[in-house]
């Protein structure tokens, strides 16, 4: 499911296995660009954690809420938190 450039990727930005779980099962979903797809919180993302989790799960991804997956070929590729506006085109 991960390839080892994910993993590496995820060891040095500290995002754990189940945040990488819950973005791909609640996240919401853009094309990348290069064939995969983004997955990313965004406002209903981060509405449907909190009604399907909880208080207590939602305070945990504190730090959280802006990292991404990216996925191709059924493949976790790389991760990362971030920084600018994903492009919904």
């Amino acid at each position: 499911m991960y390839t080892a450039h994910a993993k590496v990727r995820m060891q040095q930005r500290a995002i754990p296995s189940s945040v990488v779980t819950l973005l791909l099962d609640y996240g919401e979903r853009a094309p990348d660009g290069h064939g995969g797809e983004i997955f990313y919180f965004g406002k209903r993302g981060r509405r449907r954690v909190l009604r399907s989790k909880g208080q207590a799960v939602s305070r945990r991804l504190e730090g959280h809420w802006r990292d991404y997956v990216v996925v191709a070929d059924g493949q976790v590729v790389t991760c990362g938190k971030r920084y600018r506006r994903i492009r919904r085109d």
